[in-house]
């Protein structure tokens, strides 16, 4: 074909020179000539706005398909789904104008455009190196020898059944992206699902890990730098497929009660039949259980070797996988950790996804009435939630802090204000009446830290490291952890409590400019990005990014709130 294009243009430079070219929609062409072969291109040229049918009317079919039979497909497949999408995903106020209809249509088209079936063989490193279990100071340099030596190897074939974060940048299963992406998928088609967190379920080995990265075959190794492309059984990535399961047991209970509940339209589905449901869960528990205690051994923290201040001497975590300057596992890559990284460290962000994994167990287990389960879980989740006051909260600066040990061999907290500071309001684990509630608050709302125009900030721009070295989760908005906020705002602001107005204050204004700046730079470029510049509101990174910043569909579905009264933020 190339060669035919060349022919062409080459007959056009010596006509007209390379100077006095004809326009490329011209030069640019393949001669008319089909010949022998078991293929043929076909090229069209237009000049302009265009659309052309493409259409393979199969010999078995009972009569040929004409281009006004697919013109009448596709007026009634556009007509049913957006009546069908308003019942799932209709803005409400402020957003009803139908231009923010048209943003949500477009971006959750692409979010369910984005699900594949990925099928190949994945590169792992299952030598259980004695250096990965990084029990020494300086255990990041240890590891990256042992990960030197190479001793990855082939394994598979597996299949995976998934969304992706973008089509074109990252066609792939990204474990944690995927939790984001399916919450607003399980409002439109609880089935499909339920499906895919099977598929993803069914990747876990025998100890309960799941790859953090589905990397299948060598196509999607091809898009993957060669230092990436390695999965470690000892590394995590955060649960957020647990945030899924939550909203399934939400939907059980609605169900049950004989509510209307978004993503059940499937008359033969699992919710229109709750025996099916729960027998879905029973399916399901063992090996969200196999997850649950996998994480729970590997990523335990060390709170025997020193004296530490907490209600329980066994509910702490630690990341494994740091490196000098990066945590990926933690999802955050970038974001400021303690320096140097020493094994007595203890992550609040891993702490709040534990308590909130620990959350859907136990609810999983009440469903199923599996009261044993149902008492160990909820022993579990006491210990976590009085563990992140005594280990993590720090008076002074007033919020939660990674823990580290200093050069004097005792606790010490790390303070990096920013979305890990966050994360046990954001995992839901702080109740209206929570002590530390109003500080929290107080931290989400501060221009001087985390507000923006544009959204709540990764780091606060009082930190020494924001916007520095790769400035990746260094100060950007992102998308999935602003949803999280603001539905946790929403929570407490529907909730009776000291800080109800507060909460109503800051959701109001936090959905108002999320929703705005994501808008506004999809009307301006065309497209959803990976990150938000928090000064000016401009997409970033990655574009085409119609994974978890699709999460604004749910945003905008949303209720408003009445704010009533002064909570001291009308500055915001």
């Amino acid at each position: 074909m190339f060669s035919a294009m060349k022919t062409s243009l080459d007959k056009y430079i010596e006509d007209y020179t390379a100077e006095k070219m004809p326009p490329p929609m011209q030069a640019f062409t393949i001669p008319n000539l089909p010949g022998a072969g078991n293929m043929h291109f076909v090229q069209k040229v237009f000049e302009g706005a265009f659309e052309f049918d493409v259409i393979f009317s199969s010999g078995s079919g009972s009569e040929p398909i004409k281009s006004a039979d697919v013109s009448e497909k596709i007026e009634t497949t556009i007509k049913s789904f957006s009546e069908r999408f308003i019942e799932s995903f209709k803005p409400q106020k402020p957003f009803n104008d139908k231009k923010y209809t048209g943003l949500a249509k477009s971006l959750f088209s692409n979010l369910i455009g984005g699900i594949g079936y990925f099928h190949g063989d994945a590169v792992v490193d299952r030598s259980y190196a004695a250096e990965y279990e990084e029990e020494n100071e300086g255990f990041w340099q240890e590891t990256a020898e042992a990960r030197a030596r190479n001793q990855q190897k082939l394994e598979g074939p597996y299949e995976l059944f998934t969304g992706t974060p973008s089509r074109p940048f990252f066609p792939r299963g990204f474990l944690w992206d995927e939790g984001f992406h399916l919450l607003p998928i399980i409002d439109w088609d609880v089935d499909l699902t339920l499906q895919i967190i099977k598929s993803w379920f069914n990747l876990m080995d025998d100890d309960g890990w799941i790859g953090r990265e589905q990397i299948l075959g060598p196509e999607a190794r091809s898009k993957v730098p060669q230092e990436f492309q390695t999965q470690y059984p000892h590394y995590a990535n955060p649960p957020t497929l647990f945030f899924v399961i939550h909203s399934f047991l939400d939907k059980i209970a609605a169900a049950k009660s004989g509510q209307q509940v978004l993503g059940s339209e499937n008359a033969n589905g699992v919710l229109a039949n709750p025996d099916a449901a729960l027998q879905y869960l029973r399916d399901l528990f063992p090996l969200l259980k196999k997850h649950y205690e996998w994480f729970r051994k590997t990523q335990a923290g060390d709170l025997k070797s020193y004296d530490r201040p907490a209600f329980s001497k066994k509910e702490g975590y630690r990341w494994r996988g740091s490196t000098k300057t990066h945590l990926l596992t933690s999802g955050l890559d970038d974001y400021p950790r303690p320096q140097p990284p020493h094994p007595g460290e203890l992550h609040v962000d891993l702490m709040s996804w534990m308590g909130m994994m620990t959350r859907a167990m136990k609810r999983i287990a009440t469903t199923l009435s599996e009261s044993d389960d149902v008492a160990a879980y909820s022993k579990i989740e006491t210990a976590i939630i009085r563990n992140l006051d005594d280990l993590h909260w720090d008076a002074d600066e007033k919020a939660y802090c990674d823990a580290t040990i200093d050069e004097y061999e005792e606790h010490a907290l790390v303070c990096h204000k920013g979305y890990i500071s966050l994360s046990p309001f954001f995992t839901g684990l702080m109740a209206p009446d929570h002590p530390h509630l109003g500080e929290v608050l107080d931290l989400i709302g501060s221009p001087e830290h985390l507000w923006s125009p544009h959204g709540i900030r990764s780091l606060s721009p009082q930190d020494e490291l924001y916007g520095t070295e790769e400035n990746y989760w260094r100060s950007p908005v992102w998308m999935p952890i602003n949803y999280l906020v603001v539905k946790e705002l929403l929570n407490t602001a529907s909730s009776s409590g000291l800080h109800q107005k507060q909460a109503a204050k800051l959701y109001t204004d936090l959905r108002k400019n999320l929703v705005d700046t994501v808008y506004k730079s999809w009307e301006s470029t065309g497209f959803a990005w990976e990150q938000y510049n928090p000064e000016t509101g401009e997409g970033q990174r990655t574009q085409h990014f119609t994974g978890w910043t699709s999460l604004v569909v749910k945003i905008l579905a949303m209720p408003e709130v009445p704010v009533v009264g002064s909570t001291g933020h009308d500055e915001l």
